[in-house]
């Protein structure tokens, strides 16, 4: 394949494209996080452990992980709106039927249905988002795009525990979040999309690329890239999954309360963390060839030093313990906006979704499948061991909210060693920047 040298240029629709693209990012935390904000009540109503509730977000990021790949190879070769439109379209209807089930296995197998219409969207979207801006406007576009995770948290977060209480019931917010998906997957399908590299300063010639998996596995950066997105999502879907029941068994509070709690935690933080985190990164990016992967590797060591120091503070002052997490995940949002711009400066626009499958692929099934599944079975764990260290012969409450404490002290632990894998990933990116221009 031949490069053809030309200024690189940003889409004329690029801002009006990925505010839709925002829009639906929003819905997809929204509907993704609602079961782990009314998990308290379906665990009491279905009498389930706390590995049960691992297992419904295991499962449903192993499908996601896996329905990625396929997806996205569709993706680098078809239309994105139509892949992305079906996607909402579908995770929209399923989320719906999560309020209908009457057991622990029809709400996973929705779950499941949900997973694999999400899995259509983050690809796709990425690989959009690469063509409507060139690389140096990247971080900030994709800085708005991730404005949908901490955004459709904080509403999640706020919102459901009031729906829960003004409708009496845990399976209110699942009708709820299903309609506005469905009104906006008909406008995902009317976007104008742009050709392939277009935002390129090279424009490539548009045949078949041979073994698409094998190139992008051949890129040393994507293996630390992955490697840090597993721990990343490892700590980050444990936190989801657990944070709200933690609060309200470790400190007592109403759900409602735990609610909005995680929403300061990992929504507000987010609103500004993203666009500013964005900001920083391109401009390292323009200073030093590695600033963006230095910038997001040492956020992540100081997230974990920050959610470490509050687990430690053991029953301190609930808003001390919300308010260190909270600085925490101010810097666990640069992630985002330092490894998903890595990934597109190393592979090629033929290929970018597929990547960002592949990558999404190790970040959900060994990070984000496995955290919540480990963290509730050491909650157990643990739980038993503080029941049997106190000579008692029933399992309490307070039993299970020691264990899932001491559980969560794996979630810094991953940030940590997601920022030393990041740090690691400097000494492969320069050159696999340069190669991917040179040898595409």
């Amino acid at each position: 394949m031949q490069p053809i040298a030309h200024q690189s240029k940003q889409a004329d629709n690029a801002w009006r494209v990925l505010f839709l693209l925002f829009l639906a990012n929003v819905l997809n935390y929204f509907d993704r996080v609602v079961p782990s904000i009314v998990m308290e009540p379906i665990r009491l109503e279905w009498n389930l452990s706390d590995f049960q509730i691992g297992v419904l977000g295991t499962v449903f990021t192993i499908v996601y992980g896996v329905a990625g790949v396929p997806v996205a190879r569709m993706a680098d070769i078809g239309a994105r709106k139509k892949i992305m439109g079906w996607g909402l379209m579908a995770w929209s209807v399923l989320t719906a039927a999560n309020g209908v089930v009457q057991g622990f296995w029809g709400f996973l197998l929705a779950r499941m249905g949900v997973g694999i219409g999400e899995a259509s969207y983050g690809p796709a979207a990425n690989s959009l988002i690469g063509d409507l801006f060139p690389a140096h406007r990247r971080a900030r576009a994709m800085g708005v795009f991730m404005m949908g995770l901490p955004l459709g948290l904080l509403l999640a977060f706020f919102t459901t525990g009031v729906i829960v209480e003004t409708f009496a019931s845990w399976r209110a917010p699942f009708f709820i979040a299903a309609v506005p998906g469905i009104i906006l997957a008909l406008f995902v399908f009317m976007i104008r999309e742009p050709a392939r590299g277009a935002a390129e300063a090279v424009v490539y010639h548009s045949e078949p690329v041979r073994h698409p998996i094998l190139r992008i596995l051949a890129t040393p950066t994507m293996w630390w890239l992955t490697l840090s997105g597993l721990c990343y999502n490892f700590a980050t879907y444990s936190n989801t999954s657990f944070m709200v029941p933690m609060l309200q068994r470790y400190f007592g509070l109403e759900l409602n309360q735990a609610a909005m709690s995680v929403g300061v935690i990992v929504g507000v933080t987010g609103l500004f963390a993203l666009p500013l985190g964005g900001w920083i990164a391109d401009r390292l990016h323009l200073r030093l060839p590695n600033g963006r992967l230095l910038f997001g590797g040492i956020s992540l060591l100081i997230t974990s030093l920050c959610t470490g120091i509050a687990l430690l503070g053991g029953k301190i002052d609930v808003v001390i313990f919300v308010g260190l997490f909270a600085v925490g995940w101010v810097f666990a949002y640069n992630f985002y906006t330092c490894v998903y711009t890595a990934v597109q400066d190393v592979v090629e626009p033929r290929l970018r979704a597929t990547a960002m499958a592949l990558f999404f692929a190790g970040l959900y099934l060994l990070g984000g499948g496995l955290g919540p599944v480990i963290v509730g079975g050491l909650s157990d764990h643990f739980a038993e061991q503080a029941m049997l260290a106190a000579g008692a012969l029933e399992m309490t409450e307070a039993f299970r909210a020691i264990g899932l404490h001491s559980a969560m002290y794996l979630v810094p632990a991953a940030m940590g060693l997601t920022g030393l894998f990041l740090l690691v990933a400097i000494s492969t990116y320069k050159d696999d920047a340069r190669k991917m221009t040179q040898e595409a």
